[in-house]
């Protein structure tokens, strides 16, 4: 056993370096590398034992969960989790502290996985007896979600129009694009789930050039439209925060987190929005941390949740694409499981400040347009190399939807009205009745 356990944890080291180098590559997520990795595993069954697998893909994860800070904060190509995380990140970027910005996201992941670590003992008691009560309630539940999100857009004009109606307007238009963002994302979702362009072979692949047009190619279009040019990077020796800071701000972000990992189609982002209005986070140190406890308890939670025992809760991609290989079975299996966690985030912290000084450093010495217009041929390749020319036209579609909220000063959380829309409709059984309307069935 104690082999066995030894070879399982540095499987799961393993998947941490692995992750810590594709998580540095813009815009790609760890769960398109899972999901090839699966299916060869499909294909080649015997050739690597489950358990490994298993553990390899706990530790992708967790290097994921940390270490896609660096390419949203230095090279601006976020994904859905991370999309919080730029708005001060950027800020911080300008103000040539992106490295600080990037160290207090891990030090929140770090404490996100001592949250789960410390939840570990009650999860199957808690969470079962959660799941029993809230099944039958969790399309309205997931309903309310989404109005929230909705009103609680605010107004970002200003009052001084020379007319009644022209500050009517510049209170309304933020608010009424976010509308559309939502409508528009919706609609995007539902063509996605009943008439995808994406090859059958790849539908595990199906919302990849959405979320890429959606979040990651306008922000990118952004930077090189502006030509805005990034001060030279000061790499801190110290950090300017307080114990209780980090206390606080872990303990706001890993709200949101377990609420996104427990519930299906909710996000680290919409977890991590929810918990930031519900604790009243203003400081943008405790907002960096909160944000990056609430990715990794989502990412890593959502996966811990199918290791518990008599739980295997399916929440999250990487659990639901595991669950086609390998059921884990025992306690002891979840012991190691928490153990390869801690390992594995100590690694990936470490690695997070090696990477974000070679962010840095790549920064400092090229053109950051140049970098932007790289980034953006990387996030067009990885669209065709995945889901072919439909690929592209979705994500041609979705940026489109997606430059909205850029131009219009909404949030850009109302995109994902493309994943929360058509779940929510089926989970409710309006699914069908939409997609004939919209002439999709």
């Amino acid at each position: 056993m104690t082999i066995d356990a030894l070879n399982l944890l540095l499987c799961a080291l393993g998947g941490t370096l692995t992750s810590s180098v594709l998580s540095c590559i813009p815009a790609l997520h760890i769960y398109n590398v899972a999901g090839l990795l699966i299916v060869i595993s499909l294909r080649m069954q015997g050739l690597v034992p489950d358990e490994a697998l298993a553990m390899w893909m706990l530790g992708m994860v967790v290097g994921y969960a940390i270490l896609n800070t660096i390419p949203s904060i230095f090279l601006a190509a976020p994904d859905e989790s991370a999309i919080w995380i730029v708005l001060p990140g950027q800020k911080y970027l300008m103000q040539r502290r992106g490295f600080e910005a990037s160290i207090l996201t891990g030090v929140g992941g770090l404490g996100g996985i001592a949250f789960l670590l410390l939840l570990s003992p009650f999860a199957g008691g808690v969470f079962s007896t959660i799941r029993t009560i809230v099944a039958p309630h969790l399309h309205w539940i997931l309903m309310l979600v989404i109005v929230y999100m909705l009103l609680s857009e605010w107004p970002k004009g200003g009052d001084r129009g020379p007319t009644s109606l022209a500050r009517l307007w510049d209170g309304w238009k933020s608010l009424l694009a976010g509308l559309l963002t939502f409508v528009l994302s919706g609609i995007l979702g539902m063509i996605i789930m009943y008439r995808s362009l994406v090859p059958t072979e790849m539908s595990f692949q199906n919302l990849l050039p959405a979320f890429m047009g959606l979040f990651a190619i306008p922000w990118v279009l952004t930077n090189i439209i502006s030509g805005e040019e990034v001060p030279p990077q000061h790499v801190a020796t110290s950090l300017d925060v307080t114990p209780s800071l980090i206390v606080r701000g872990t303990a706001a972000g890993a709200l949101g987190g377990i609420f996104a990992a427990f519930f299906p189609v909710v996000t680290g982002g919409i977890g991590g929005f929810i918990a930031g209005h519900a604790t009243a986070q203003r400081d943008d140190r405790l907002f960096l941390i909160s944000q990056g406890a609430s990715k990794v308890v989502y990412y890593v939670g959502a996966l811990l949740l199918f290791f518990v025992p008599g739980l295997h809760l399916t929440r999250g991609g990487m659990a639901w694409m595991l669950s086609l290989v390998y059921i884990p079975q025992t306690p002891e299996v979840y012991a190691l499981a928490l153990a390869a966690c801690a390992v594995c985030a100590a690694l990936a912290f470490f690695l997070l400040i090696l990477f974000s000084r070679a962010a840095i450093a790549l920064v400092n010495r090229v053109n950051y347009r140049l970098i932007s217009g790289v980034t953006l041929a990387v996030l067009m390749g990885i669209v065709f190399l995945f889901t072919g020319p439909g690929g592209l036209l979705i994500a041609a579609v979705a940026t489109g939807i997606g430059l909205i909220p850029v131009l219009w000063h909404s949030r850009r959380m109302n995109c994902m009205g493309v994943l929360l829309v058509p779940i929510v409709l089926n989970m409710a059984g309006w699914g069908p009745t939409v997609a004939r309307w919209l002439g999709l069935v």
